[in-house]
């Protein structure tokens, strides 16, 4: 298969997976908290990871480990916990739109860091995709008094690492399998998570019941298919397209990520939705070529 058909395929399989990943971490967060949700994913991934990817290691040069690193902290290691608050602040479906915003700052960083030339569209993008932001974030806030909508600059915050990840894993990991650069990402965070999620208390303090038990099943699955599957499947997609193709996948994550969340009781208006679509005509805009 053409690596043009099979880009769209990765598109759509990574859509549906990290589209299922709010309402999973929303589920996990009833019986852990926002740190042990963040902290237990990543540890998860790495075991699962190290059993599948151990050989790959071997292939890792001296000279990508810099950059395995910054990927792994930037893409990896501080999203997991951002977005872990974050939907303990706000609905998970509001979190997977602002999460749209990736392509646009994936935009701005290959710009300023990686000299990649603006076009006027590409710009009109940016700011319409801010203009939605800034629609869904005031209007929820309005709608969901008792939600606190700071926590959509942790999703922000979350989309420019992810940003930064893309950038350099196009500019300076190309060489390596997907499998690899995933197990280094992984390999690296083992000791740092390991000791956040001990000082979290979780081995003295974790309450064995029903609902934890539930609460774990939901982490499994999101760390086995949400990050182990989904990482090494969009490092691959960002390896044979580009940067902004890979980050586009934030169009169809939304579709995915309202509809379940809707199932599970969230609102959203058409006020709403309209910031939402203003975010994905940013992104539209900066990807037409």
């Amino acid at each position: 298969m053409k690596n043009n058909q099979l880009r769209w395929i990765y598109l759509i399989i990574l859509s549906i997976v990290w589209g299922s990943s709010f309402i999973l971490m929303k589920k996990a967060l009833i019986g852990l908290t926002p740190i042990q949700v963040g902290a237990l994913r990543i540890l998860i991934t790495a075991f699962v990871l190290v059993l599948a990817g151990f050989k790959q290691i071997f292939t890792i040069k001296k000279r990508h480990w810099y950059y395995i690193f910054l990927t792994a902290v930037l893409g990896t290691f501080f999203p997991a916990f951002l977005f872990a608050y974050a939907i303990k602040g706000i609905d998970s479906s509001i979190t997977s739109i602002l999460n749209s915003l990736t392509p646009l700052n994936t935009l701005i960083v290959g710009a300023l860091l990686y000299g990649f030339a603006f076009m006027r569209h590409q710009l009109i993008g940016i700011l319409v995709g801010l203009i939605g932001t800034a629609i869904l974030i005031f209007k929820g806030a309005e709608l969901n008094p008792n939600q606190n909508y700071w926590y959509a600059l942790l999703v922000i915050l979350s989309s420019i690492g992810y940003a930064f990840n893309v950038n350099i894993l196009k500019k300076h990991l190309s060489d390596l399998s997907a499998l690899a650069v995933t197990t280094g990402n992984f390999i690296i965070l083992i000791i740092p998570t390991s000791i956040v999620l001990w000082y979290s208390d979780f081995f003295q303090t974790f309450d064995y019941s029903e609902t934890t038990y539930t609460s774990l099943m939901y982490m499994v699955i999101l760390a086995v298919l949400g990050t182990a599957f989904a990482k090494t499947l969009f490092n691959r997609l960002v390896q044979m397209s580009s940067p902004v193709f890979s980050t586009s996948v934030t169009y169809l994550i939304p579709i995915v990520a309202v509809f379940l969340g809707v199932l599970d009781g969230e609102n959203l208006t058409a006020v709403q939705l309209i910031g939402g679509a203003l975010i994905l005509l940013g992104v539209y805009l900066t990807n037409r070529k």
